[in-house]
């Protein structure tokens, strides 16, 4: 069996290293013209991957392999009758290594540490600890599950919240009692710290908007890394600090130089960088190695999330 793969960049290629026999490999970034009507495996850009999905129009493609984990919108512009997987396995630990960097920037006040180094000034301040603080983690995915194992050793009394209400046993966690969406209102009413990590989409939409924040208890902090969108960002900048955030994903995205959550009281933001470490280029290339050795055996490939 032969294959035709394509990657997006050479770098990505480089990483994938050598592949089987029978598959053969090209970059192509899909804003040229295609290299063949027929791709088994087409690798799509890292980022603004929706704006290019289009391209594929009239192609023959087996599988469109994203890089990112978030789907949002894809099955609007990808064309009908194509599979598409997403990178689950490749962003996860990235992911919630940044959501507890965020937590733990904030809790201990980092930005003011970072302004007073640069003001050449020595200023000490009783923080907020990790430890001991009740926390609620939004959404029990993949990233959910990696920032859940990331928080244990840090003695939080954490509580879980997804779609639907559940036992679930865990390897390393144990017994995780998950809670349902529809207590959400209940739950964050006592959590000192909130960490959302939900895809976007209708049903999530300005989950946190005025009413949910309003139900946040004054000081909490907020933490996502999941969709901007979960967020009403308006009503947000509206609580003026009453509750502390730190972001890494925000609506809009990018937000504009004059907005004002740029400069509302208690609000760490990074600029979508949950997945932008080197844990991801050796994570994508056993991904797509692993597609391609998937689809030789005649197997189906993981992680499709649109079946076309």
């Amino acid at each position: 069996m032969n294959l035709f793969v394509t990657v997006p960049t050479a770098r990505l290629a480089e990483n994938i290293g050598t592949l089987p026999e029978g598959v053969e490999l090209e970059v192509w970034d899909m804003h040229s013209p295609a290299p063949r009507e027929r791709i088994d495996l087409a690798v799509s850009p890292y980022m603004g991957s929706s704006k290019v999905l289009g391209n594929l129009e009239g192609l023959d493609i087996g599988l469109v392999q994203s890089q990112s984990i978030g789907y949002d919108g894809v099955a609007d512009v990808l064309p009908a009758g194509m599979p598409f997987a997403n990178a689950a396995s490749v962003h996860e630990a990235s992911t919630a290594e940044l959501a507890l960097a965020l937590t733990l920037a904030a809790q201990r006040q980092f930005p003011r540490f970072v302004l007073a180094q640069q003001q050449g000034e020595w200023s000490p301040v009783f923080a907020e600890s990790l430890a001991d603080r009740k926390v609620l983690l939004v959404g029990f995915g993949g990233v959910g599950e990696a920032i859940a194992l990331r928080l244990e050793p840090f003695e939080v009394e954490l509580t879980v919240v997804a779609r639907t209400a559940r036992p679930v046993w865990h390897e390393r966690l144990g017994r995780v009692q998950v809670h349902a969406i529809d207590e959400l209102e209940t739950l964050v009413a006592d959590a000192e710290i909130v960490i959302l990590t939900l895809p976007g989409g209708a049903a999530t939409h300005h989950l946190f908007d005025e009413r949910m924040l309003a139900r946040m208890p004054d000081g909490a902090l907020l933490v996502n890394v999941g969709r901007g969108t979960l967020i009403d960002t308006d009503a947000l900048v509206r609580e003026g600090g009453r509750i502390r955030a730190a972001l890494d994903v925000i609506d809009p995205e990018p937000i504009p130089a004059e907005h004002p959550l740029w400069t509302t009281d208690g609000v760490l933001i990074s600029p979508h960088v949950g997945g932008a470490s080197t844990a991801m280029n050796p994570r994508i290339a056993r991904l797509i190695r692993k597609q391609v050795e998937r689809m030789l055996r005649g197997e189906a490939p993981v992680n499709v999330v649109i079946s076309g």
